[in-house]
């Protein structure tokens, strides 16, 4: 058997250099003097930088490792999206962890290997394979969200998440045994193919499995009814990690979820799109209804972020070519925007201390450009015109309507609008009510430039995103071949 497989090492050289890099971050936090430690997230963020131009070597190329690993467009696109979100959330680490966390070397290097598991989330093509990658990913997050040891809501925000991260990986392995045991395979094309002869006599089976698999990554994805971590581990989580939960980790789970569906799953469609198609309804409107009570930047953020969950799992409830790429077109969208309003609320932490809503009033008179880089990422959450937010909402919710699930359509739409109300909370403070205190505020050089590069995305996906549709059309036609 094992002449038969193809164990091409050279396949995984972007992931074994991430690890490479994580060892040498290391390396150099044990050894070098303390005063040189200031340097690790700019080396971080070059190393990531190296090999996210490595890894388009794989552009148009497809292979496998041992059958269990899939390299092609899809992996590549990812590969490259979640490359470049730890480089900007490395470097959006530099002045917050220097000032605020103990062991920087951990910290970053803790950044870098969650890196490859989600990664190796998106190239899964095999069920256990997939959930060590999720695994990897979810015990790196686990400790990132317990970082700061002086802050009581960090460690009960990580303890929180494990816990139920833990409980949430019982149900995902209790269900991948019943995809086992139904289909008689852990490897997603001969579960396809076990399915297209007939489910009879193990649709029970099936069923059980499929409800356990999607309670357990919808866990990971913050989809309610399995969404209560996210409030207490966005708002304990050191501020570049709330971030970092917010753009990696949820586009991870969406790109395994994808990878599964499409190629597992597609055979018995009828008896997991209701599930998906009432997961995101609720998750649309909890989401958004909740996030009008909130007080805190990083609790609203944390449910805005499960309305957007929602908004993304119409996509997989109508699955199909269109609404593949217009998922990771939204995804994308979503996670430069995100990661733009982050940048902005951690500059504003770093000079106030401040994380409250009502704490960022007089935000435009104090630090104008961050005040207008974020609103026009609120607004672009939102999905207003000439922001990205409204093109890839517009083309998702198109192919969700297409595919006969208008009803979820309407559901979305209705909710961006109660989206706007929360969003414009914020502007309103940043805008219009007067300062706590007086003065402009000196903005380092590196968080203005990341914040006017991130913006520029946004306006860019918004106003020209033919480019990235077509770069998501190409990533995501392999999948329904």
């Amino acid at each position: 058997m094992s002449n038969e497989l193809n164990l091409d090492y050279s396949l995984l050289t972007p992931e074994f250099c991430l690890g490479g890099l994580a060892a040498l971050i290391l390396a150099l936090d044990l050894f070098a003097p303390r005063f040189r430690k200031e340097w690790l997230p700019y080396l971080t963020a070059a190393g990531l930088v190296a090999i996210l131009v490595l890894s388009l070597g794989w552009v148009n190329k497809e292979s496998d490792f041992a059958g269990l690993i899939f390299i092609d467009n899809y992996t590549t696109f990812f590969r490259v999206f979640f490359i470049a979100s730890t480089a900007v959330v490395a470097l959006a680490s530099a002045h917050y962890v220097q000032a605020r966390l103990s062991n920087p070397g951990e910290y970053y290097a803790l950044l870098v290997l969650s890196t490859i598991g989600a990664i190796y989330m998106a190239a899964s093509r095999e069920l256990l394979t997939a959930y060590i990658s999720l695994e990897l990913l979810s015990f790196c997050l686990y400790v990132l969200v317990s970082f700061s040891t002086s802050d009581r809501r960090s460690h009960e925000g990580g303890l929180k998440y494990m816990l139920l991260g833990a409980f949430a990986s019982a149900l995902l392995l209790y269900g991948i045994s019943f995809i086992y045991g139904s289909s008689g395979s852990t490897f997603y094309d001969e579960i396809a193919a076990a399915y297209a002869g007939g489910t009879d006599g193990f649709e029970l089976g099936l069923l059980m499995g499929l409800v356990l698999v999607l309670a357990g990554l919808g866990f990971k994805v913050a989809a309610v009814p399995f969404h209560m971590w996210t409030p207490d581990a966005y708002e304990g989580a050191p501020l570049p990690i709330t971030a970092y939960l917010s753009a990696t980790s949820k586009a991870a789970g969406f790109a395994l979820l994808l990878r599964l569906f499409s190629g597992a799953f597609m055979p018995v469609r009828d008896d997991w799109q209701w599930m998906i198609a009432a997961l995101a309804a609720i998750t649309m409107v909890v989401g958004n209804l909740v996030a009008l009570q909130q007080s805190n930047i990083k609790r609203l953020l944390a449910y805005s972020s499960i309305g957007q969950v929602g908004y993304m799992l119409m996509a997989l409830a109508a699955l199909s070519s269109a609404s593949a790429s217009a998922l990771l077109l939204h995804l994308s969208g979503y996670v430069i925007t995100n990661l733009a309003a982050f940048i902005c609320i951690i500059a504003w932490y770093n000079l106030t201390d401040k994380e409250e809503i009502r704490g960022f009033r007089g935000m435009a008179e104090r630090a104008p450009l961050l005040a207008a880089v974020l609103a026009a990422a609120l607004f672009s959450l939102s999905g207003m015109p000439l922001f990205a937010g409204f093109f890839t909402k517009f083309i998702l919710f198109q192919a969700v309507a297409s595919e006969g699930f208008l009803w979820l359509a309407v559901i979305a739409v209705t909710m961006s609008f109660v989206s706007i109300y929360y969003y414009l909370m914020v502007i309103k403070e940043m805008y219009i009510s007067e300062p706590e205190e007086p003065g402009r505020l000196q903005v380092p050089v590196l968080l203005s430039g990341l914040a006017v590069a991130l913006v520029a995305g946004v306006f860019y996906v918004g106003i020209y995103p033919r480019h990235l549709l077509e770069v998501a059309e190409e990533a995501t036609k392999l999948l329904f071949a």
